[in-house]
This record gives C-alpha cells, sequence and structure tokens, in this order.
C-alpha cells in the first residue's frame, strides 16, 4: 500500500464521509453518523443547508471572484451586517481565524506606532489558549507543544496563566499593547471564562489604556446564545477575531475592530488575495441573517438547556467515564475521567461524531439548529459508547 501525497500533519480519523444532510454525515460504506462536532464548531446550520446550497449556487452562477482590487457589493453588505449587530466599525474579511489572528496583530501594534509609542508592542495572552498555527498565533499561545522546532518565535508575548486576574492586575503596564484570549477556550478543553473577570480584564486593559483583543473563532456566531460571547458579560472589544461559523462551512473569516483600534491600518497596510470574495460573502450574509435573529437565538439557549440536562444525566450514568460538564450554550464539553480519545473512538462505533481537546475533554459542538430528538438520540449514543469504555476498563 502506497502512502498518501498529503502531507501527514492531522493524525485522522479512518472515516470517509461523502454526503452531509443536517446533523448526519455518511460514510462512504453507507453508515450514518451524527455529528456533534460540526466541522470544529462551522457547520452552525448543519451540512447541506438548503438556505446557505441556495446562496451559494445563484452566486455560483453569476460571479466567483475578482480580488480586492475592486467594489463588492456583497463584501459591503456583510460587513454592514456585522457593524450593525456588534461593537465594531469596521471589518476586514478573512479566509480563516488564523488571518484574523495575524491583522489582529498587526493592527494593535501599528495602532501604537501612529500614536508615537513604538516600543509598546507587549501582548498578553494566556496558558491553553489557541489562536491558530501562523507564526503570530503560535508565539499567542506559546506552548512548547505549538512552537518546538519553529523557532526563532516571535517576540512580544508576555503568558499568564489562565483566569489569573491578580497575575493580570500586576503584569499590565505603560508597555502593554494589549490583552488577547478566548472568552471560552476551546481547544484548551471548553473553559469558561467567568462574567465577573471578563469585565475584570476589560477594566484593567482601560487603567492603562490598553486595548482588548477577543478571539472568537470558535465561540462566536451564535455558538454561545449570544451573537458573540462576549455580550453575556456585558463589554466590548477593541478588536475581534471571528471565522468557522460566519461562513456556515465555506472557508469565511473576519477581523472586527473600532474606529479607533483600526485607525493605522490604511491603504497598503494589509491585504487578502481571496478574502471576502463574492462566494464567500453569498454565504456569510446568509448565515447571519438566519443566525442573528433573537428568535434563533433563544431556540439555541433553549435546546442547550436541554443538552445540558440530558449530559448531567450521563455523567451521573458513567461516573468511572466522565467527571464534569462544562460550557456555555452548544459550546459544551465533557471533562473525561478515562481517555478522552478512548471516549470519541467508542463513539465512532456508535456512529456518533465528538471532538477532542487538551485537559483530557471532548467537545460537542453541533450544529445550532440540532432538534431536541437528534440531542436525545446523540446522547444514547454516547451512553452506549461509555459503556464501551467502562467494560474495556
Amino acid at each position: 500500500m502506497t502512502s498518501s501525497s498529503v502531507l501527514p500533519t492531522y493524525n485522522r480519523a479512518p472515516l470517509s464521509f461523502v454526503k452531509g444532510e443536517g446533523v448526519w454525515l455518511e460514510e462512504a460504506d453507507g453508515r450514518r453518523f451524527l455529528d456533534l462536532g460540526a466541522g470544529i464548531a462551522v457547520n452552525v446550520l448543519g451540512h447541506a443547508n438548503p438556505e446557505l446550497t441556495q446562496a451559494l449556487t445563484e452566486q455560483a452562477g453569476k460571479l466567483w471572484h475578482t480580488s480586492n482590487l475592486y467594489q463588492m457589493p456583497l463584501q459591503e453588505a456583510l460587513a454592514d451586517k456585522l457593524t450593525d449587530a456588534t461593537f465594531a466599525d469596521k471589518v476586514f474579511f478573512t479566509n480563516s481565524g488564523t488571518e484574523a489572528c495575524e491583522l489582529a496583530v498587526k493592527m494593535l501594534r501599528k495602532y501604537w506606532y501612529e500614536k508615537g509609542q513604538p516600543e509598546r508592542v507587549e501582548i498578553i495572552t494566556f496558558t491553553g489558549s489557541f489562536h491558530g498555527r501562523s507564526s503570530a498565533a503560535m508565539a499567542a499561545a506559546g506552548s512548547e507543544k505549538m512552537t518546538k522546532g519553529f523557532g526563532p518565535v516571535l517576540g512580544g508575548f508576555t503568558h499568564l496563566e489562565w483566569g489569573d486576574i491578580a497575575a493580570l492586575r500586576e503584569a499590565v503596564s505603560e508597555n502593554t499593547a494589549a490583552v488577547m484570549l478566548e472568552p471560552i477556550q476551546g481547544e484548551g478543553g471548553i473553559h469558561v471564562l467567568p462574567d465577573a473577570d471578563l469585565k475584570a480584564i476589560r477594566e484593567i486593559c482601560d487603567s492603562v489604556g490598553a486595548l482588548l483583543v477577543l478571539d472568537e473563532v470558535q465561540c462566536g456566531v451564535g455558538r454561545t446564545g449570544k451573537l458573540f460571547a462576549h455580550e453575556w458579560a456585558g463589554i466590548t472589544p477593541d478588536i475581534m477575531m471571528v471565522a468557522k461559523g460566519i461562513g456556515g462551512g465555506f472557508p469565511l473569516g473576519a477581523l472586527l475592530a473600532t474606529d479607533e483600534a483600526a485607525s493605522g491600518m490604511v491603504a497598503g497596510t494589509h491585504g487578502s488575495t481571496y478574502g471576502g470574495n463574492p462566494l464567500g460573502c453569498a454565504v456569510g450574509n446568509k448565515v447571519l441573517d438566519i443566525v442573528a435573529e433573537p428568535e434563533f437565538l433563544a431556540e439555541v439557549n433553549k435546546r442547550a438547556g436541554f443538552m445540558r440536562q440530558k449530559l448531567e444525566g450521563l455523567v451521573a450514568a458513567h461516573p468511572d467515564v466522565f467527571e464534569s460538564v462544562r460550557g456555555v450554550g452548544l459550546m459544551m464539553g465533557l471533562r473525561c475521567k478515562a481517555a478522552n480519545l478512548d471516549v470519541v473512538n467508542a463513539g465512532y462505533a456508535h456512529e456518533v461524531i465528538t471532538v477532542p481537546a487538551a485537559d483530557n475533554a471532548i467537545r460537542l459542538l453541533p450544529p445550532l439548529n440540532i432538534t431536541e430528538d437528534e440531542i436525545s438520540e446523540a446522547i444514547a449514543r454516547l451512553d452506549k459508547a461509555a459503556t464501551d469504555v467502562e467494560g474495556k476498563g
């Protein structure tokens, strides 16, 4: 058997999906899997959503790509929807969350340069974070797992323990350019920052004039039952990274910013060939039209309450496999006592998909329009998977 010509940077599961519909994925051999991963929080409206399919195919018959050398009406429309719905005044469209992180670092450092403080480059981040796999994103996370072998690492980052507000108060100074964090750490294991802590971080930034940069790539776009997770705390950032759910499965990301934070970014300071192209923005506009509606978000919260209740029962029924439930909205996590990969693999055997994370957790990130019947079926399959793990123990 010959090896794959694809670069081997992923430990791929032995599954080959050929079709999707709603929360279901069909394997090449015909098996149907209930998808609680949604492409890692991407397919917020499920697979092959008919409204998104229509938006994409209609645009595909008109215009695919022109580049950002020209005006793009669909891009302007989506930017207006995002600024109308959020704190932001300006939007730059990317193809991914990683690209949004790169621009965030450039933007905040250019901001201080233009303010006459070019030495103000320190960005404070937190352990357990994940902002992507580019140079700036790896440096922001700072873990040896991310950076080993890829030196020299981009400088200017200070890493503090997740949730240590006292340490943050000590660390910030007149040299601090920004504080960057995820309101809910996804890859880190579904760690939720309490609202009071997020408010405190905003106040700490304000005390020295530092910018607050939020990474809502995974927890944004309705995932928590608000359009963006920071809304629960009643605060606003200066800069925010968005991706995953905004395209509903089409590669699309964005960086949102206030006029003040974006003031240094003028013509020639950044660019993207594909970012915000007509195909991506056609889908993004339709996603936002659906997900930003209060009635839709109310349903997300309703389903989230039902799912948490079911998960609490699952944990209680399998105390040797699971320790606790974490998360907000439909960004759930199960902290495991058994090896989390054993649980994920046992789920495959019962045709249910979950996503592993750090801290021995598994992530449950279903489409936001999952039904209560589908949630019940998913939990029943996880129950069988947990029983299998117990039997192997």
